[in-house]
């Protein structure tokens, strides 16, 4: 009985050491900002922003895929992995053609953090220009 409390134990320390040195291990991407608004855009303009980010966790990060929400939302992303204290962006480039009033957009990140999935939102006004 005495060496099933044993192993019992021991398997709960190795577990919680390789839990714990896992968690350690894990990048952490965090943004200037995670919303951006283009306010009033006439239709058929075409806007980019960089949305700057840095990983604040230990290990390197990696962006597995981004993917907007439409075709008309494109990003473009580091594919190298980025270190621990490193910073980098993700391009978002929107294309306006076919659109009007308020819009919002998102673009979707699948990275190898805790939470594996991060979104990124921009916003714009679309004024439809006037006929001549």
């Amino acid at each position: 009985m005495k060496n099933n409390m044993k192993g019992k134990l021991l398997l709960f320390v190795a577990s919680l050491v390789v839990f714990t040195s896992c968690e350690t291990k894990t990048p952490q991407i965090t943004f200037d900002e995670k919303e951006h608004d283009f306010g009033t855009i006439i239709q058929g303009a075409k806007v980019t922003h960089d949305f700057k980010f840095t990983n604040t966790g230990v290990g390197d990060l990696v962006i597995s895929k981004a993917k907007g929400s439409c075709g008309c939302t494109v990003p473009e992303y580091p594919k190298e992995p980025i270190a621990a204290g490193e910073s980098g962006i993700i391009k978002v480039s929107f294309n306006s053609a076919g659109k009007r009033g308020e819009t919002e957009k998102t673009v979707t990140l699948f990275c190898d953090t805790k939470d594996s999935i991060e979104i990124l939102k921009i916003k714009a006004t679309i004024e439809v220009p006037a006929q001549a």
